[in-house]
């Protein structure tokens, strides 16, 4: 059953799109010449294209898996709490944000750094939005080679 799953993989990252990436890379790379003009939209057609590409990747049982995994982590569970857990990390700690990612914002980012003993914030700026993670690798190699 290796196709099991496939089209609602496709239609969720469809969707997630519009959290990954900033609406401002839409705007500059997806815009269509005439929005007037009915038809398929390069926007739509990008996004069908990345649902399929991601379900020729993954297995969906595994990809589902993932995701829950994602949302129910919980750094402060049965530590007392997050800031408590935090506290107790003593590796030396870069922590990196995209100031454009909505997912995983930069608030986030600096809560951990704030917390975490003698962490250091990187914010990266990108029009990418959580995509960014994968798109500014330059940037992000930088960091940790300044780190």
């Amino acid at each position: 059953m290796p196709e099991a799953g496939m089209k609602g993989m496709q239609i969720a990252r469809s969707v997630a799109l519009l959290s990954y990436r900033h609406y401002q890379t839409y705007d500059l790379f997806q815009s269509d010449e005439s929005p007037y003009e009915a038809g398929q939209y390069k926007a739509g057609s990008y996004q069908h294209y990345q649902g399929q590409k991601l379900a020729l990747r993954f297995n969906a049982f595994s990809y589902h898996r993932l995701s829950a995994s994602m949302d129910s982590h919980q750094v402060g569970r049965d530590r007392q709490d997050a800031i408590h857990a935090l506290k107790h990390i003593t590796a030396r700690t870069l922590v990196i944000g995209i100031e454009t990612d909505i997912l995983f914002p930069v608030s986030e980012q600096e809560y951990l750094a704030r917390h975490i003993p003698g962490a250091r914030l990187a914010v990266i700026s990108s029009l990418y939005g959580h995509d960014g993670f994968l798109l500014e690798f330059e940037l992000i190699e930088k960091e940790i080679n300044s780190f």
